[in-house]
């Protein structure tokens, strides 16, 4: 199989997380009282920005309806290894130190326990992006423009969004 790469779409990323922000595209299940909705509001903000799913059963991802969607379209963990190991069509990405983030990208957080369990999307990075001056939006603990400083992190790590994998003509 041959593949093109495309650039990500960071504003379109960028422009859906503000959209939705404090609100809820009816076109997904909200998972909010289920699990969390930040996987889920990240995987939406990454589709608006590559325009591709990755319909591999078990590891692809994608969102078809609520019962049949990839376990990395809402799962933190999940979102992570595709990204990071996709091979295929989609998205794809690399874990990056914090110097290297940009608007578009995704920052995965433990808080209040060892393992990551939140994925806010990174919508401002400084010219020399640090933890005060990258902000993000994020479902479940709902927010637009906020600071990343402002979370009380025991872990981090970035997932820079490399291109989009298109499946040549």
């Amino acid at each position: 199989m041959a593949f093109e790469i495309h650039p990500y779409d960071r504003e379109a990323a960028v422009a859906y997380a503000h959209k939705w922000a404090y609100r809820r595209n009816p076109k997904y299940l909200d998972f909010e009282n289920i699990g969390g909705d930040c996987t889920n509001f990240a995987s939406q903000c990454l589709y608006a920005g590559s325009g591709v799913q990755n319909y591999t059963p078990v590891y692809g991802w994608y969102y078809i309806t609520p019962d049949r969607r990839s376990a990395s379209w809402t799962g933190v963990q999940y979102f992570y290894n595709f990204l990071i190991g996709n091979r295929g069509v989609a998205p794809f990405g690399r874990e990056v130190s914090i110097d290297a983030v940009e608007p578009g990208d995704f920052v995965q957080l433990a808080t209040h326990r060892d393992q990551y369990h939140h994925t806010p999307v990174i919508v401002a990075a400084g010219a020399q992006p640090r933890l005060q001056n990258i902000l993000v939006a994020a479902h479940s603990y709902d927010a637009d423009n906020r600071p990343l400083s402002s979370y009380d992190i025991r872990k981090i790590r970035f997932i820079h969004i490399e291109g989009v994998r298109r499946l040549a003509l």
